[in-house]
């Protein structure tokens, strides 16, 4: 078997790519497991395309079957329920881990050089991700599938000159309607893959600038590596033990918890439901769309919630990478992520939603402009707190022979 493995790898390494990869690939030793979502994310995409793959041979993307064809799956193919839970519930915990993931990233200053390429191929695969979860939501054909699709469709029509021509192509008509469907199935079922080059793309830029640590720092002494395997294969294992905990107490007790009830009703293009909103990973950013009242500047920015995350690594000024040296950066991340959190809680809630405090009404609105404003002055703060934070490297850590990272204290 090694004279064939060995021949084989003579004419084709993958072998030996794959084990310098894994194997042999070092890795900061110091690697807690907050670094384990990063293939928790992986083993997500595989349970997604998986599931997705066996959906797909029994459903039908047609509007007078689709309803029907996943009611179908769910009481007449056998462990159809199963299947079908695995994959709605898993798109939630992906979004889960990849959001935990990124947050990770942020705290840590990962998206800082030499890794500004690996922040930017995971923020388009954030973006695709966000695009196939879409897709996926409308084809269901539930009431909140359809009037998702339609209102989230109108809003490229904000786009001068050719915003209502990309709409009109998406629908395959003038409203939402079988093209439509039939369109969103096929790039619903394309994305994935597209999805799994980006991810082969991410790890590239991984292996080549090596993983970020919790103490920002690049260490230039051999001892301060460890082999990926066994030592971090063992650890994601556990990592995955941990995850499937929540993951299948979810598929088998509480599948239909983070779905909306209207979406069980077939979709009526004659009867819109009273309260319209995304899945619950899109909130934030339904919030951030709809706490600004002009439709061109809310969905501006709604897309440039994103967009600034891919100048991230240009707006941090600091030379220090994580925020455990950073006490000012510390707070405000902290406080942002809290922020998100608050975000998604604004746009679980109607448009018209407000507290009342004794004779005082406070608009749930006005707290959700406020939120979007702090979202994107965090982003434009750090272009300036560098110059009065006070950074708190280890003078232990900066003894390393590092060059890119310096105590701006």
């Amino acid at each position: 078997m090694k004279k064939v493995l060995d021949w084989i790898d003579d004419r084709l390494p993958v072998i030996s790519v794959m084990k310098n990869s894994t194997t042999k690939y070092p890795a900061p030793k110091n690697l807690s497991y907050l670094w384990n979502f990063g293939s928790l994310a992986m083993m997500a995409l595989v349970i997604q395309i998986a599931s997705g793959l066996i959906l797909a041979m029994f459903y039908k993307p047609d509007v007078n079957l689709a309803f029907s064809s996943i009611e179908h799956i769910m009481r007449n193919v056998e462990f159809g329920w199963l299947i079908r839970y695995l994959h709605s519930v898993g798109a939630s915990f992906f979004f889960i881990v990849v959001y935990l993931h990124m947050a990770r990233g942020l705290y840590y200053g990962s998206y800082k050089g030499p890794r500004e390429l690996l922040w930017i191929m995971g923020l388009v695969l954030f973006f695709l991700m966000m695009a196939t979860a879409f897709l996926g939501y409308v084809l269901p054909w539930g009431q909140m599938s359809y009037w998702g699709a339609q209102v989230i469709t109108n809003l490229l029509s904000v786009i001068p000159f050719i915003g209502d021509d990309i709409v009109i192509w998406l629908w395959g008509g003038y409203t939402v309607g079988d093209p439509t469907l039939n369109r969103f199935f096929a790039l619903h079922f394309l994305v994935p893959f597209i999805i799994v080059g980006f991810v082969l793309l991410h790890l590239w830029a991984l292996h080549v600038a090596k993983s970020n640590n919790p103490t920002g720092v690049d260490s230039t002494k051999k001892e301060d590596y460890i082999p990926f395997h066994p030592y971090y294969t063992v650890k994601d294992l556990f990592g995955v033990a941990v995850y499937l905990l929540p993951f299948l107490f979810m598929v088998f007790y509480l599948p239909e918890y983070l779905g909306h009830a209207d979406n069980y009703i077939p979709a009526n293009p004659l009867k819109t439901p009273a309260h319209i909103v995304p899945e619950w990973y899109f909130l934030p950013f339904y919030a951030i769309l709809r706490a600004i009242p002009v439709k061109e500047l809310g969905v501006i920015a709604m897309f440039g919630a994103i967009a600034i995350l891919f100048i991230l690594p240009w707006l941090d000024k600091s030379k220090v990478r994580a925020a455990t040296y950073r006490p000012i950066f510390k707070v405000l991340v902290i406080i942002f992520f809290l922020n998100f959190l608050f975000l998604g809680y604004v746009g679980m809630q109607p448009a018209d939603f407000a507290y009342h405090i004794g004779s005082f009404e406070l608009p749930l609105v006005w707290l959700g402009r406020l939120s979007v404003l702090y979202y994107f002055g965090f982003f434009i703060s750090l272009m300036f707190i560098h110059k009065i934070e006070k950074t708190t490297v280890p003078k232990e850590l900066l003894e390393k022979g590092l060059d890119n990272v310096k105590n701006n204290g």
